[in-house]
């Protein structure tokens, strides 16, 4: 079974205290998250991480604070996660299957299963896991590798996946 290892916008504005939209709490995440994508590569599995890219007026900030603007200090994955082998997705919304890329990713490599994990778990990691539900893909979610803003969201997230055959792990 092909599986792909799924690093969800591990990026310095979502995980340092100084990050323009930082989750408390996601900087305690990044060695676990680091040991994943470590763990990926050296089993020979696919790893894929998910980044935020936006222009400095993007639409998306109608909704949100500036963030993850291509090029700045803020957009750059957090040094901890990085692995050689690693492929990135850009995306410019909350959905990282916006982008045909990713989609073309798991299908190409015949993906049947996917282990998620990142932030933020009821934003963006939600939209990832469905969408990978969504296309038959299996998931696992990592519960200690990932970061929520609100726990009542996540859990009600973390029913959802249970509910459509997922885990939680």
């Amino acid at each position: 079974m092909k599986t792909a290892y799924i690093d969800v916008d591990t990026q310095l504005d979502f995980v340092v205290p100084a990050g323009a939209l930082y989750v408390p709490g996601a900087e305690l995440i990044l060695p676990r998250v680091g040991e994943l994508n470590r763990e990926a590569i050296a089993a020979g599995h696919l790893l894929i991480a998910t980044m935020d890219a936006h222009s400095e007026n993007d639409p998306e900030f109608l909704s949100w604070p500036h963030h993850c603007v291509v090029g700045s200090l803020g957009q750059r994955k957090a040094e901890q996660t990085i692995v050689r082998g690693m492929r990135l997705v850009e995306k410019q919304s909350v959905d990282c299957f916006t982008n045909p890329e990713m989609t073309e990713i798991l299908r190409s490599e015949g993906v049947e299963e996917a282990v998620v994990y990142g932030v933020v778990t009821e934003i963006c990691v939600l939209n990832a896991v469905q969408g990978l539900m969504d296309r038959g893909i299996r998931v696992r979610v990592i519960a200690n590798a990932v970061k929520e803003l609100n726990v009542d969201a996540r859990d009600l997230f973390f029913e959802e996946v249970r509910g459509r055959g997922g885990i939680i792990a």
